[in-house]
């Protein structure tokens, strides 16, 4: 059971970078995640391979009004969003992290909700593009990563999702345990792999890709 990718041709793959954002990304951010820190060796060579292969490479940043009228349930579940401390459009911490910036032509969408398609243009481009294969890499695992591959799938999309370049965060006690981050990604990963995309490393994307020099990854 589960999605299987032999080979991607780099015209019709994309590579979508999840909300890699100051406010989650930055060291004493409102949403810190260590994992993204962790893994931006990782995601950085993916962005180098891919735009030296000439992969699309598109971004999200999950932004939100500044007089809050687009939360919707957002501002029951994050205090910080409710309070306007984190994801208001226009704001530095809503930008994405200085290391993997957007170079020119990259889009970023903008979502305010955790699905990159939701709302917004991004199937359009994507099939404007041509594209079949979608690669996801960022933050967070569960949520807005695994949005975006479900509603990839649905839609027809073949989801590569990165197990080394996306991650998380703890989560607390709510009645059944802390749960670390690790764990949390682990678990999500085993769900994504068996019901929802083809779960595969940095490595293993890049070798996948069909090019006349994959020798040098």
């Amino acid at each position: 059971m589960g999605l299987t990718i032999d080979r991607m041709d780099p015209k019709e793959t994309a590579l979508l970078v999840v909300d890699m954002q100051n406010d989650f990304v930055a060291k004493g951010a409102p949403l810190e995640t260590p994992m993204g820190q962790e893994m931006l060796p990782t995601l950085k060579k993916v962005l180098d391979f891919s735009r030296e292969e000439g992969i699309s490479v598109i971004y999200t940043a999950h932004v939100h009004r500044k007089d809050g009228s687009d939360l919707g349930l957002y501002g029951e579940i994050y205090p910080p969003i409710l309070e306007g401390a984190c994801l208001i459009d226009g704001e530095k911490g809503s930008e994405i992290y200085p290391e993997v910036t957007p170079r020119d032509g990259e889009p970023v969408i903008k979502k305010r909700r955790y699905s990159a398609f939701f709302g917004t243009d991004l199937d359009i481009i994507l099939r404007t593009k041509g594209v079949k294969n979608l690669v996801i890499a960022g933050l967070t695992t569960e949520d807005c990563c695994f949005a975006a591959a479900r509603d990839a799938m649905y839609r027809g999309y073949k989801v590569a999702f990165l197990s080394d370049a996306t991650g998380t965060y703890d989560y607390a006690d709510i009645g059944f345990g802390k749960v670390p981050a690790e764990e949390v990604h682990r678990v999500m990963l085993t769900v994504l792999g068996g019901s929802t995309a083809h779960v595969m490393t940095a490595e293993d994307y890049m070798s996948k890709v069909n090019t006349d020099h994959t020798e040098k990854v």
